[in-house]
C-alpha cells in the first residue's frame, strides 16, 4: 500500500515480542508487503550475530511466503558512548549484522549514532563517533547496504513514563555538522515523534524535515502522549501530540518507505491498524 509516493510498512521495535511469523501475518493482514526486520536489535530476534546461512535462508523463505518484502532492517547500537570499548564493539556488531543483511536481500540498515545527552559528545567522543559511523558504511556499501541513521532522542525512565532529551541527532546544529563530516553513502531515518518527544513543534519538525530531505531515505511513522509528570508514553498517530495532517501534508513528495512503529507490544496489532486508520484519514 503506499500513500502519494510513501510505501508503507511496518517497524521491528514494536514487534520484540512478537515471533517472526505473527509479524509477517499482521504486516500482510494489513494489506502491506514491507516488514522492517530486527536483527540483533533485541534478545528476542530471531537473527542475532552469529547466525547460521541455514537461519537467514529460513527466514528469506517466510518473507518470500507471506509476500513481504526485507528491504529494510534494523539494529542497536551507541557509538556516543564514554566507553570507547563498547564503542568500537558495537562497530564490529553493525558489521556482522551488515553481513547478515546482505544475504537477505536488504537494502537499508537502521542504526543509531546514539543516545548520550547531546552536551556530552564533545572532542574525541565526537570523533569516534564520527569515525565509528564512516568504517561502519565502509563495510556496509560494498554489501549493498545503506545505513540509516535514526533521528532518536536519549530515553530516561520516569514514572508514568519515559522522557526524552536531545541527542547529537535532535539537536539540528549537531544534526547538520554531523551530515558534513559522516560518509556521504550514510543516509537518514526521519523520526518526527523523535523529535517532538524533545520538545519541536510540527513547524519546525517540517523545516528540519526539508533541510535534511537530500539525505532522508526512510520515515517512522508513531507518536507519543503525555503521561503526567512531564512524561510520555508510546502511542498510535492520530492519538498523541502531533498534528499528523500538517505532517503528511509535509511528507506527501517523499518517494520512500514509511515504516509505522506502535511501540507497544501487547496492543501491536490494534495500534498498528490505529496508525494505518490515522495516516489514511489524514491523506
Amino acid at each position: 500500500m503506499g500513500l502519494g509516493n510513501i510505501q508503507l510498512g511496518t517497524a521491528a521495535w514494536g514487534f520484540r515480542e512478537t515471533p517472526l511469523e505473527r509479524q509477517l501475518e499482521i504486516t500482510r493482514g494489513l494489506g502491506l508487503c514491507v516488514l522492517e526486520l530486527g536483527i540483533a536489535g533485541h534478545e528476542n530476534d530471531r537473527l542475532q550475530v552469529g547466525a547460521t546461512n541455514e537461519a537467514i535462508a529460513e527466514v528469506k523463505a517466510l518473507f518470500a511466503h507471506y509476500g513481504v518484502q526485507s528491504i529494510c532492517a534494523s539494529t542497536g547500537n551507541d557509538f556516543t558512548q564514554a566507553d570507547e570499548a563498547a564503542c568500537f564493539a558495537d562497530l564490529e556488531k553493525i558489521k556482522r549484522v551488515s553481513e547478515i543483511a546482505a544475504k537477505l536481500g536488504v537494502s537499508y540498515l537502521r542504526i543509531f549514532a546514539g543516545f548520550s545527552p547531546a552536551e556530552e559528545v564533545t572532542g574525541a567522543r565526537w570523533e569516534r563517533m564520527v569515525r565509528c559511523l564512516n568504517e561502519a558504511a565502509g563495510h556496509a556499501t560494498p554489501l549493498g547496504i545503506k545505513l540509516t541513521v535514526e533521528t532518536h532522542g536519549g530515553v530516561a525512565t520516569r514514572q508514568g513514563g519515559v522522557v526524552h532529551f536531545h541527542s547529537v541527532t535532535t539537536r539540528p546544529e549537531m544534526l547538520a555538522r554531523l551530515q558534513d563530516e559522516v560518509d556521504q553513502r550514510i543516509g537518514l531515518l526521519f523520526d518526527p515523534a523523535n523529535l517532538g518527544a524533545v520538545g519541536m513543534s510540527e513547524t519546525r519538525i517540517a523545516t528540519l524535515y526539508r533541510a535534511l530531505r537530500p539525505r532522508i531515505c526512510t520515515l517512522h511513522l508513531k507518536d507519543f502522549k503525555t503521561a503526567g509528570a512531564g512524561a510520555l508514553q508510546p502511542c498510535a498517530c492520530g492519538e498523541g501530540k502531533l498534528n499528523w495532517g500538517i505532517l503528511m501534508a509535509v511528507f506527501r513528495d517523499f518517494d520512500g518507505i514509511g515504516m509505522m512503529e506502535y511501540e507497544i507490544p501487547g496492543d501491536i496489532e490494534s495500534g498498528l491498524c490505529r496508525t494505518l486508520s490515522a495516516i489514511n484519514s489524514c491523506l
